[in-house]
C-alpha cells in the first residue's frame, strides 16, 4: 500500500545520466513484486520453468538491472525481514485482496476474457521463499550486493542512504521518506511506457527525484511532523488512517495543532489497530541493521548462464547479451575507479 503523499510532494524528472557513478538502494520487495505482476504471459501466467517454476522476477532482475548498470547505476537490494506486529493488518488485508484476485482470476479464464484474466492476475503475485532465494543468488552472479534487513527492507534502505552510504532509495512508495531517506526515485524499475489501468492509453513514466529536506521546507514541517501526517492519512500499520482526513486536511491539521497527540485530541473518529505512538516508533527508530558491506563485484558471467539457461530455461543468447552489458559496466566502472574519476564502492562493514 504505502503512504499515500503524491499529491503534496514536489518532485522533478530526471535522467538515467543523472544517476551514472551513484549508489542507489532498491526496495527489494517492493521491485520484485513489479516484476511478478508485469512480466506475465497473453493469458496472465507468469513467466516459468519447464518445472513449473515461477521466472518472471528473475527475468525482471536480469534485463531492468542490466539496463540500469550499462547506464553507469550502482544497485544495492535491501531485502524484507520480519515485519513489524503492527502491520499484521495490513498483510492480512493484502493476503485476502490475493485470495480473492486468484478465485477473479480463475472465472475470467473459464469465461475467455483474456483481458480480466491478465489484469485479476497481476493482483495474485506472491513472493515466496524460493523467490528470494533465487534473486539473492542472481545478484550475486551479477555482483551486485544486497543486505537482508531485520525487518522492513525501505527501512533499511533509508537508513543506508541516511548515512550516505548510498545517494538514495528507489522505490514506488513514499515511505522511505518518512523513514528517513534523503532523496527517493520513484520508477527507476518501470520506466518506459505503461498503460493506464482499465484504458487503452500508454503514458511515458521517467524517473523522479523527490528530495525530503525540499518537501520538508515547502511543507513547513519537521520530518516527525511528516510522520504524524502520513499517520492521519494511513500507512501500512493503521491502513484506514483517520476516517476523512486526506493530504491536504491532514497536512493542515498538523500545521493548526503541531503534534500527533494534540491533533488526536480533537478527532472523533480516530480508531487505530494499535498505538499512534508505536507506529511513529516504527518510523522515527526503525529496526535496522548497521552489519553490511557493499561492494560491486565482479560479474560471474558463466555462472549466471548456468542457473539461468542450465537451471531455468532461459535463452542463452539473451542472457549472454544482457551479461555483457553488465560485465562492460562493471569494467568502466572499474577504471574509472582506479583513475580516480569515481570515488571507491566500498562503503560499510
Amino acid at each position: 500500500m504505502g503512504v499515500d503523499l503524491g499529491e503534496l510532494l514536489s518532485r522533478k524528472k530526471i535522467s538515467f545520466d543523472e544517476l551514472s557513478g551513484k549508489a542507489v538502494a532498491v526496495d527489494a520487495y517492493n521491485t520484485l513484486y513489479q516484476f511478478l505482476a508485469i512480466i506475465r504471459g497473453q493469458r496472465g501466467e507468469p513467466l516459468m520453468d519447464r518445472q513449473g517454476r515461477v521466472t518472471s522476477h528473475l527475468s525482471g532482475l536480469l534485463y531492468r538491472n542490466s539496463n540500469l548498470m550499462a547506464m553507469g547505476a550502482k544497485l544495492v537490494y535491501a531485502f524484507d525481514g520480519k515485519p513489524p506486529v503492527e502491520k499484521e493488518m495490513e498483510v492480512k488485508r493484502r493476503m485476502s485482496v490475493r485470495e480473492e484476485a486468484v478465485v477473479r482470476y480463475e472465472d475470467a479464464l473459464k469465461k475467455g476474457d483474456m483481458k480480466a484474466a491478465r489484469t485479476y492476475a497481476q493482483a495474485t503475485a506472491r513472493i515466496k521463499d524460493q523467490m528470494v532465494a533465487d534473486s539473492w543468488r542472481l545478484l550475486d552472479l551479477m555482483g551486485i550486493p544486497w543486505v537482508q534487513a531485520p525487518s522492513e527492507g525501505e527501512a533499511q534502505a533509508a537508513y543506508m542512504a541516511a548515512k550516505g552510504d548510498v545517494w538514495a532509495v528507489a522505490s514506488q512508495d513514499h515511505d522511505s521518506l518518512l523513514f528517513g531517506a534523503p532523496r527517493l526515485i520513484r520508477n527507476l524499475t518501470m520506466s518506459g511506457r505503461r498503460k493506464l489501468p482499465g484504458k487503452e492509453l500508454y503514458v511515458e513514466v521517467n524517473p523522479e527525484l523527490i528530495c525530503l529536506d525540499k518537501v520538508l521546507a515547502e511543507l513547513g514541517l519537521t520530518r516527525e511532523q511528516l510522520v504524524d501526517l502520513g499517520i492521519l492519512v494511513g500507512t501500512d500499520y493503521n491502513p484506514d488512517g483517520v476516517k476523512g482526513v486526506g493530504p491536504k486536511s491532514a497536512l493542515k491539521m498538523v500545521k493548526t495543532y503541531g503534534r500527533l497527540e494534540n491533533i488526536l485530541a480533537h478527532v472523533q473518529e480516530a480508531r487505530f489497530p494499535t498505538s499512534p505512538e508505536g507506529i511513529k516508533r516504527i518510523f522515527l527508530k526503525p529496526d535496522v541493521t548497521g552489519n553490511y558491506l557493499l561492494k560491486w563485484k565482479t560479474p560471474m558471467v558463466e555462472g549466471v548462464i548456468d542457473f539461468l539457461c542450465g537451471e531455468r530455461d532461459f535463452s542463452e543468447d539473451r542472457v549472454r547479451k544482457a551479461m555483457s552489458m553488465v560485465t562492460e559496466a562493471f569494467q568502466k566502472a572499474e577504471k574509472a575507479e582506479k583513475t580516480g574519476t569515481l570515488a571507491k564502492w566500498f562503503v560499510k562493514t
